[in-house]
Order: C-alpha cells, then structure tokens, then sequence
C-alpha cells in the first residue's frame, strides 16, 4: 500500500487558522507585546533613515490616500503601503529583533502587516492581534527552519523576505477572519511571491532594508486575494515545485508540523543592542565584556581575534577588501572587522558607530587591520539554537585574553529585561518623539485593554 506524503503545509494551515487566544499563555502576550514595543522604537527611529525617505515619496506619488499610518510621518494610505514602509523603516538600522534557529526577522515583517491591518479593524480586540501575529511568526520562523538558514544563504536568498511572506498571510489572513481552507490559498499565493536576493552586501544597495516591507505588503496582498475566493496551490511548502525544494539544496520538512502547539517561537526570538547584523551581537559583547574588565585601550591592542559562526561568514567577513573597508553605512552594517573597531574605541557599537562619519574616521580606519577573523568548530556544536562567539585580545604587552558568549545579550536565555527594552524604546523613539509621546506609547503597549490608536501615537504630526 502506498503511503500518503504528509501534507506539511495543510497540517501547519489547520492549525494555526484554528489557533485561539485561549491556547496562549501569559508568557506568549507577555513577549508578543514587549516585541511590539522593541518594533515601533526601531521603526520609529528608522522613519528617519535615508533609505526610508523614497519610499515615502513614492508612496505619496502614486498611492491613494488609506486609513493606514505610515510611522513617523504624516501619511495616511492603504494597507499594503503602510506595511511597505514601515517594515522598510524598521529595518533601515539593523536593531529589529531576530528568531535564531531561522536566522530570520519576525517582528519587522507581522508587525508592519499586523499594524496596517490594526487601522481597518476597529472593533479588534488585543488578544487577537497578539494571536495573529503569534501565529505568523511561528509560520515563518517554521519555514526559515524547514529551508536551513545555511542552505538559504548560500542559495543567495534572504529568510526575512522569503521565509516573512507566508508570516505575513498568515497575520493578515487570521485578522481578516479568514478560514482554514482561504488562509490555506492566502500561503500558496504567498509562496509566488517570495523574493529576498542577498545581491546587496556586494556594495551596500538599500535593497535589504526593503525585503521586510515587500513581504508585508505581498502576505497582505495574498490574504485579501484568497478573501476574494484566488486560489493558490495547496503544497506550496513541500510539493514537487514548492519552496523548500526550490530554495534549500537540505530541505528538512518534518520542522514545519514537529511538536506543533507544545511552545511557540515567539518566545524563541531575540532583540538586539548592537546596531547591525544579527551575526556580529555575540562577538560584540566579547569584545565589550573584555575591554571593560581589563580596561583595555585601543594602544593597548596588537591584535583581536574573532571568531564567528560560518553561517555568518558570508555575510560579515567576506569577501574580504570589502570587509576590511566598508564604504558604506549598509557595507559597515555587515562588516565584523569594523563592528570590532569601534566596539574597542568606542566601548559601544550603536547609532553613533553606524554612520557615515564614525566610517570614514582615521582611528576606526587604522584599528580594522588588528582585526583578524577566525574559525572555531567549537562554536558551531550548538549553532543554530545558540549563537556562540569567541574573541581573544591580544596586547602589546604580551598579555592575552579571551572571552566566549553563549547567548548573546537579547538572546531569551539572556534578555533585556522590560525596564532595559523600555530604555532601547525610548532612546530610538525620543529621537522622532517628545518623552510625554514615548510614554502614552510605553502604556498603550503594555496596558491590556486596548491598541485603538496606537499606530497614530508613533508619528510626530498626530494627537
């Protein structure tokens, strides 16, 4: 008798268009809405970026007015528009949060769908906006799973994008109220439009910063389409010509349904305190932890070895010349012989290392040739439910010291607490807003009666 071949995308479907507030735990709410927080800090800042401003122009150019707000200005305009840009200004600074085992960004791609559907839905409680989004990160951290992160990368393919979509027709899908069967076509419709291309560390394109954007514009795009009876493919995931085929050369399907309900990956994703790639968190705190328990000073330093994990490797150590010598904010961003420089001179690797000045200063550009980049094996035994780093600083003096990161600070295993993510709130948020604004928003996130309203409080022009 033949056997049936699991239908991973129906069963991952089923149950998540079933899943009820009621089957969330207070640790679920909790996290979902202390990553809100984290997301509308980093959107808010991020409405600032360069890259965000043609995104607004293009948007006032061609779209029609909406209820949706666009964070941080004074636009109001269709759904899809809104989650285009905010999820573009949420990841214009690198400081959104990260689902580890995907090596992927969640809260950048639901909340911007989440949020742009919000404004259309008034009579929506809390506790089913938290439950939508829950279950598009658990989709789309599932998927970027499922497809190996590693595998992914050397495809060329970016997970946030790729993988974020389906999040994101998940999202929008259960906000509309969309069945098991329509939200079933909202993924495979969601599935012709995965698109992320890695093509922009060759010479710091913005094209990154837009991935999030696209994916919730597109999953809302694919939900409202299957709510209109469009039918997309039903094995979009595991079939013949599905995802994981076409996009992993190591596919491992059984992460899509295993222990599906038991936990969810909301509670599995970090939130960052270094303004750049997620690979580049653990060395950085080696690095600080070292030079603030020796008080180590740049002319002290003859060398530093890091070492970083080679999923990373070709995002933040090669090719090597372009590492070595960013010329960009975005070539910095994804530069682990810089984040290592000014994380020695400045004790700090924020907003204020990742410009175009701190870039072109003379003591940054002198120290990156200390820098010297390695691989451990030993790091790589629990990679990817942990993110390991090891850095070793060698002085001129002879003396030698070396720290190892298990969990990098953010990590679940070693959070910032909610007093620390409020303090990131507000010193990302009170660059746009008055403190008297960051705070109304701080309330309205963490109180549990109501969001009506919220996405008005993050832009400056609005009562």
């Amino acid at each position: 008798m033949k056997q049936e071949t699991p239908h991973y995308t129906r069963d991952l479907v089923d149950f998540l268009a079933d899943l009820k507030p009621s089957e969330l735990s207070a640790a679920v709410f909790d996290r979902a809405r202390y990553l809100l927080l984290d997301y509308l800090g980093v959107a808010i800042r991020g409405s600032c970026a360069e890259s965000s401003a043609p995104v607004y122009r293009m948007i006032e150019r061609v779209a029609a007015p909406g209820s949706a707000t666009v964070i941080g200005k004074s636009i109001r305009t269709l759904p899809g528009h809104a989650a285009l840009a905010n999820g573009t200004a949420a990841h214009a600074i690198e400081l959104d949060d990260t689902h580890n085992a995907g090596s992927i960004h969640l809260g950048v791609v639901m909340f911007s769908t989440a949020l742009a559907v919000l404004e259309t839905l008034p009579d929506l409680q809390p506790d089913q906006f938290f439950t939508a989004v829950t279950a598009g990160y658990e989709a789309a951290a599932r998927i970027a799973m499922a497809v190996q992160p590693k595998e992914h990368y050397l495809l060329g393919f970016h997970p946030t994008a790729t993988c974020g979509v389906f999040g994101a027709a998940v999202t929008a899908s259960k906000l509309l109220g969309l069945n098991a069967s329509r939200m079933l076509s909202a993924v495979g419709i969601a599935g012709s439009m995965a698109a992320g291309s890695l093509e922009f560390l060759s010479d710091g394109a913005w094209t990154k910063r837009l991935h999030p954007g696209l994916a919730a514009q597109n999953g809302n795009q694919a939900a409202l389409l299957a709510a209109e009876g469009f039918r997309g493919p039903s094995r979009i995931l595991e079939g013949r010509d599905g995802f994981l085929h076409g996009y992993s050369r190591q596919p491992l399907p059984d992460l899509l349904t295993i222990n599906l309900g038991q936990s969810f990956e909301i509670l599995r994703t970090s939130v960052k305190p270094h303004a750049c790639c997620r690979y580049m968190q653990g060395p950085i705190d080696a690095i600080l932890a070292l030079v603030h328990e020796h008080d180590i000073r740049p002319a002290q330093v003859r060398q530093i070895e890091v070492a970083v994990l080679e999923a990373g490797w070709p995002l933040v150590v090669e090719p090597r010349a372009q590492k070595y010598d960013p010329r960009s904010i975005v070539e910095a961003q994804f530069s682990m012989p810089y984040g290592a420089a000014v994380a020695v001179i400045d004790r700090a690797a924020g907003l204020d290392q990742f410009n175009q000045a701190r870039l072109q200063s003379p003591d940054v550009r002198a120290f990156i040739g200390k820098v010297v980049m390695i691989k451990n094996s030993d790091i790589e035994k629990t990679f990817p439910a942990e993110w390991p780093a090891v850095v070793s600083i060698h002085l001129e003096d002879v003396r030698s010291f070396e720290k190892m990161i298990r969990h990098p600070k953010g990590d679940p295993q070693n959070p910032l607490s909610w007093p620390e993510l409020i303090t990131k709130f507000r010193g990302l948020a009170g660059y746009v807003l008055p403190l008297d604004r960051c705070e109304k928003i701080v309330g309205h996130v963490t109180a549990a009666d109501s969001l009506a309203g919220l996405p008005a409080l993050c832009t400056p022009y609005e009562n």
